[in-house]
């Protein structure tokens, strides 16, 4: 089903070439794929942590949810994204369309061992540094360092921690990582070093955001369903 709807777009972009990219704003895709990409933090914090191995205390009924209806939400962005962007040949788009067909494979693979495999998890969940970065690169933005160290942060902040990893081998990458930042930034300069901080801001406070529009959500539900078994017994 996925490979025909992919066929489907490449004949709609070379008879129409715009998908959705000449209705709707680029904000609206690229906050689709963070959506997901925060869903995935808060749905794995119960297994993982947030914040170096340490759980966040969301409630019981929050995961539940994040995890029962993550499908759905996947399915939107994955999908959405897909179809904003035209079926180009250029290096950025090759890219994005690479890893796009891989998140459509993850959602293919629903109900087997390999949708929970946790390298394979973490795969998906890493390659958006390897997209960001490379598309920074071959489109000559010079602000490449925000999606490598962005992204490279998240994963020594919270992907890593549900490896199963060694204390040690948890150490070495982070010693790698505060490396790699002081041998770039000492040549591009210590005041830009904010930039290996803005995607983690953003993701972790929309981690938060997203817990609690998910709770006011089951809160206004729960206070639906009181109403409407109030009025179902004064009916009776």
């Amino acid at each position: 089903m996925n490979a025909a709807f992919i066929l489907l777009h490449l004949i709609q972009s070379q008879v129409w070439y715009d998908g959705l990219a000449q209705d709707v704003s680029i904000w609206s895709s690229q906050a689709s794929v963070v959506i997901l990409l925060v869903w995935v933090l808060l749905m794995e914090n119960s297994r993982r942590g947030l914040f170096f191995g340490k759980k966040v205390g969301f409630s019981n009924q929050i995961n539940r949810f994040a995890r029962k209806y993550h499908g759905y939400i996947f399915a939107w962005a994955i999908v959405y994204t897909f179809w904003y962007h035209p079926m180009e040949g250029t290096a950025g788009h090759l890219i994005g369309f690479f890893y796009m067909f891989l998140l459509m494979v993850q959602g293919s693979l629903i109900f087997t061992r390999v949708h929970l495999n946790r390298w394979w998890n973490l795969t998906l969940e890493v390659l958006v540094l390897v997209h960001g970065t490379l598309v920074a690169i071959v489109t000559g933005n010079d602000i490449w360092p925000m999606f490598a160290f962005g992204f490279a942060g998240i994963f020594v902040i919270t992907q890593m921690h549900g490896l199963g990893l060694k204390l040690w081998s948890r150490v070495l990458i982070l010693i790698l990582y505060i490396a790699a930042v002081i041998y770039i930034y000492s040549d591009r300069g210590w005041v830009q070093m904010n930039e290996i901080i803005r995607i983690p801001l953003i993701e972790y406070a929309a981690v938060f955001l997203l817990a609690g529009l998910i709770a006011g959500g089951l809160w206004i539900a729960r206070k639906i369903k009181g109403r409407s078994t109030i009025s179902e017994v004064q009916a009776t």
